[in-house]
């Protein structure tokens, strides 16, 4: 490896981390990959191109990719006897594990990142360990919890010990950030705990942790996190029946949404708003929201959003008496159920267009057979709701037949081991063909067989153990004959040649992360990830376990106040109920 190899793999690679935080990660994987084409001697230079690689490929979402390059470095740091390096490289790897699903080792993973930060009095490393353990664990207990179609406050004793557990490290978290006086890291701890509270049913504690949220994304005048933080303020003080202050809430993020030029969610914001003035029983208003978020979702080529807002509009007309608009809006839903491959929502609109014919005299036979062929009864149409924020990171089956990351990376000590166990198996060499071929020599006899199979067994050893003194496994990029990395990996400390190696600035992985996961770490609005077979979700829909939940809350309202007006309307799951009642448009 001659000194211009290094300088261009050093050069390639800093053109690649240049490009990367110009956002053109893309492009700056290409360079990185060019970079280990040129090779490089030092291991710390390939360390930095190992964890930039990484970071880049996880940012694009290729998450086996960037498992893979992390490992890299990781054996690399553990070589070389750089615990810091080892501790960053363990904290990225088990954020790469948390998305993929892989939560047991991405746990491992963390705790070595916050043992070694502790170890090394690193604060600021011990605060992101801590953090990321919270994230394992609330992405762990949102995985268990979508299992079941529980609301928050109502999960199984497993799924709350993970919530629980995640506070705890987030509440280090926040602690510790406030003894280091970082404000933007309080900030994102303070989201996490209202998130995690909310689910735990936790609603007043998340209100407060969410207002904290509120007003320091106000001191950074950040308007996304001040968007996201009145977001869920307003999902929070729905479920403690605060209809009106969680309104205000919807408005505020619905502002936001089109000072940020974000139509989709302004979108979600009008929806919020329509379901919460059905919930205050004013209907006019519910349309106006209902009708904003139809004309978006048409516009952006929503058909989930256009599904559901025409199902919501469709409730509003029949609770104001309006039985013709709403059995036109129901026509359309049951039609975009169709179209997207919807049976929920299908079986749904045929409920509800039923229930409509009776109410206006229709003949069945005029609405293309309705309300045949589906076996969901009224409740099981609106009893989902779960949803997962930017899923994308989640590949919970995509790692299945992966092998574990420990064994990745014992493998090839494992090897050594065994082979070195001097088994006696024969090969098929020439010089065991030599001994089966002339048993019976002149040489032949018992002793000197056994001899010459020791000499064959002992240069055979020798060999396996000469090639595999001081080896890694296939590192790309790197030299492994090279004598000083061979010394060097074969003391496995720390100590260096002697020459100022050439680094690359280290990537910040927690800030990219920040930058990937910000909508996954904050934005989730406490909802749960959604699994199939479930309903499809359209770009302008909020998160829906708080509208799911919401006809539960109801349920009882609207049973107590059925006999208050006898004009027939159709509820939001298919049910006959007054025109007071109020009708919910949770999700389709």
């Amino acid at each position: 490896m001659t000194d211009m190899d290094n300088s261009t793999c050093l050069e390639l690679a800093l053109e690649g981390e240049r490009l990367c935080k110009a956002g053109d990660c893309r492009a700056g994987v290409a360079f990185f990959e060019a970079a280990i084409q040129a090779g490089t001697d030092d291991l710390r230079t390939l360390s930095a191109i190992y964890s930039q690689l990484g970071n880049a490929y996880f940012y694009l979402g290729e998450y086996t990719k960037a498992m893979q390059y992390h490992k890299h470095d990781l054996t690399l740091a553990r070589t070389m006897g750089d615990r810091l390096g080892e501790a960053k490289a363990s904290g990225n790897l088990g954020n790469t594990l948390k998305v993929m699903g892989r939560f047991d080792e991405a746990v491992l993973c963390c705790r070595r990142h916050l043992d070694i930060s502790r170890e090394l009095k690193d604060k600021v490393g011990e605060g992101r360990a801590l953090y990321n353990l919270g994230n394992v664990f609330h992405a762990k207990g949102k995985h268990l919890g979508r299992l079941g179609q529980q609301d928050p406050g109502e999960f199984p004793e497993d799924v709350r010990n993970c919530l629980q557990t995640a506070v705890n490290y987030y509440e280090e978290n926040l602690e510790l950030m406030r003894e280091l006086s970082d404000r933007a890291a309080q900030g994102r701890a303070c989201g996490n705990l209202g998130n995690t509270h909310y689910l735990l049913g936790n609603f007043t504690q998340a209100i407060r942790y969410h207002q904290e949220r509120l007003n320091i994304a106000r001191e950074f005048g950040d308007k996304a996190a001040e968007r996201r933080a009145h977001s869920n303020l307003g999902n929070a003080h729905i479920f403690l029946g605060e209809f009106e202050t969680a309104a205000e809430h919807y408005k505020k993020t619905l502002l936001l949404a089109q000072d940020l030029g974000d139509r989709a969610v302004e979108a979600q914001a009008c929806y919020s708003l329509g379901n919460t003035y059905t919930l205050l029983r004013d209907y006019p208003t519910a349309i106006d929201y209902h009708l904003r978020h139809l004309r978006i979702a048409e516009e952006l080529m929503d058909k989930v959003g256009e599904g559901r807002a025409c199902w919501s509009l469709g409730n509003a007309h029949a609770a104001m008496g309006n039985h013709e608009k709403a059995l036109h809006y129901a026509q359309r839903h049951l039609e975009i159920s169709r179209e997207i491959g919807d049976p929920t929502g299908e079986a749904t609109a045929q409920m509800n267009l039923a229930d409509l014919r009776r109410t206006l005299g229709v003949d069945s036979d005029d609405l293309d057979g309705l309300g045949r062929g589906s076996s969901l009864s009224h409740g099981e149409a609106d009893d989902d709701g779960l949803y997962g924020a930017d899923n994308k990171a989640n590949g919970d089956s995509v790692m299945d037949e992966e092998e574990s990351f420990f064994e990745t990376l014992s493998r090839f000590q494992s090897k050594r081991m065994d082979d070195q166990r001097c088994s006696l198996a024969v090969l098929d060499n020439k010089e065991n063909q030599m001994i089966a071929t002339h048993p019976h020599s002149a040489n032949g006899s018992p002793s000197h067989m056994k001899e010459d199979l020791l000499d064959l067994i002992a240069g055979m050893q020798s060999r396996r153990m000469d090639e595999q003194r001081a080896s890694l496994p296939r590192l790309p990029g790197l030299n492994n004959a090279h004598p000083d990395i061979l010394r060097r990996l074969s003391s496995n400390t720390n100590e260096s040649s002697g020459e100022d190696a050439a680094t690359l600035p280290d990537e910040n992985f927690f800030e990219m992360l920040m930058r990937c996961q910000g909508t996954r770490l904050e934005d989730q609005r406490s909802a749960l990830p959604e699994t199939s077979p479930r309903r499809p979700r359209g770009p302008t829909m909020p998160d829906e376990d708080f509208f799911s939940l919401i006809m539960r809350l109801q349920s009882g309202r609207l049973e107590d106040q059925r006999a208050e007006d006898p004009s027939p309307i159709i509820t939001a799951n298919g049910a006959i109920a007054s025109s007071s009642s109020s009708s919910s448009s949770a999700s389709s």
